[in-house]
């Protein structure tokens, strides 16, 4: 009798879509919820924060305590877990291009409280409100990506500064120094754009192909694709990086690109400034970012809108003309106030033939900005033509 008592109780469940954890949560989350919840000793907290959650919110509570990681699951406030599901189903109901989102996108990429391993705290309140105004009126998910994107750094106040307290600053640290690491600005923008129900994720490499050292920044999905964008934006799919990315190495934990997800993947970020951890998983992107520089390089040279630029970089003037003469330097070039690339000089052992080259746009005048042999700011300006052009900058 019990055995059929058993077994009706689970035919129930099933016709109605729900499983072993109650209605509104699907039987697909028994087994990843069994798990959770067997490996910590909250356990009974969680099961009455699942229950307690209204019925129309139960999977997304569900998925978060499914996929957390496990500081999180131990200890992370059960009264932020609450406002952040109720706020993001909020922007579900309120903004369409949220709405018409596939669930599978909503509950990873709107639905997590965290881009990657900063502070827990709770922004979600407080970017709603502010970027529910900067999007009113946009008609669809791209405008409202503009949106977002452009008005951030005047809506938060934060701006790049290499004094910022530490690497992984969740918004609020950010907020109250006025400063960030690239990885702090690419936590704000990632959860500016969740709080009005857009997809976003951390995105970044561990360190260039050159060994110039680590990079952050955002992807949005709009329509069915994941493009790149930065706090400080010039458009989608574009920016200062898409040469040093088109150089990444797929497969390769130490020069590829990763982007964060919330639920398993096999793999996780290599996060440089925490890199014991292995809590934040991630997918490798590389091929993408690879595929998509070869395509704008292409495009570029048939429309013949850009030549190249190689930098040479040297000891001094009387000392520029043997490999031996050639030093290695951190070379960044700029176009006004507008970053248009970046990369490092060859070292002596080198191949004469390996130059650091830049792929710009003809017929204007650009600034190439280093540090000289005693660590002082070097810039050095070339008005650069129709015909490709080589600059020789000197450490001494």
């Amino acid at each position: 009798m019990k055995r059929l008592i058993l077994l009706l109780a689970c035919l129930t469940a099933a016709a109605c879509g729900h499983g072993r954890y109650g209605a509104g949560i699907p039987a697909a989350y028994d087994a990843p919820l069994d798990v959770a919840l067997a490996r910590t000793s909250r356990a009974d907290t969680l099961r009455a924060l699942l229950d307690a959650t209204p019925r129309d919110e139960r999977e997304a509570m569900a998925y978060l305590i499914a996929h957390m990681p496990q500081g999180d699951l131990d200890t992370l406030h059960t009264g932020l877990l609450r406002e952040n599901v109720a706020l993001a189903m909020q922007a579900r109901r309120t903004f369409p291009w949220c709405a018409a989102l596939p669930d599978s996108i909503f509950l990873n990429e709107v639905l997590p409280y965290a881009a990657v391993d900063e502070i827990r705290n709770s922004w979600r309140a407080d970017f709603l409100a502010r970027f529910t105004r900067r999007v009113a009126g946009c008609r669809d998910m791209r405008a409202a990506v503009d949106s977002v994107n452009r008005s951030i750094c005047a809506e938060v106040g934060v701006e790049y500064n290499t004094l910022r307290e530490k690497t992984n600053q969740n918004p609020a640290e950010s907020m109250r120094q006025h400063m960030a690491s690239c990885t702090g600005l690419a936590i704000l923008l990632v959860d500016a754009l969740r709080a009005v129900g857009i997809p976003a994720r951390f995105a970044g490499t561990p360190s260039w192909s050159d060994d110039r050292g680590n990079h952050s920044w955002t992807e949005v999905w709009i329509d069915g694709r994941w493009h790149f964008t930065e706090y400080y934006p010039t458009a989608l799919d574009r920016s200062w990086f898409l040469a040093d990315a088109g150089r990444a190495r797929p497969g390769d934990r130490t020069y590829g690109i990763y982007a964060v997800s919330f639920r398993p993947t096999g793999t996780s970020f290599p996060m440089v400034w925490n890199e014991t951890s292995t809590d934040v998983h991630a997918c490798d992107v590389t091929q993408r970012y690879v595929d998509l520089y070869r395509a704008y390089a292409d495009d570029l040279a048939e429309k013949g809108t850009h030549t190249t630029v190689s930098f040479r970089m040297f000891r001094d003037a009387a000392h520029a003309a043997q490999s031996g003469d050639r030093v290695a330097a951190n070379v960044d070039v700029f176009c006004g106030a507008e970053q248009m690339g970046g990369g490092r000089t060859a070292s002596p052992t080198q191949d004469m033939n390996d130059v650091l080259t830049f792929l710009l746009p003809k017929n204007r005048t650009y600034t190439f900005r280093y540090e000289n042999a005693r660590g002082e700011l070097e810039e050095l300006t070339a008005a650069i033509g129709e015909e490709p052009q080589v600059v020789t900058g000197y450490m001494e």
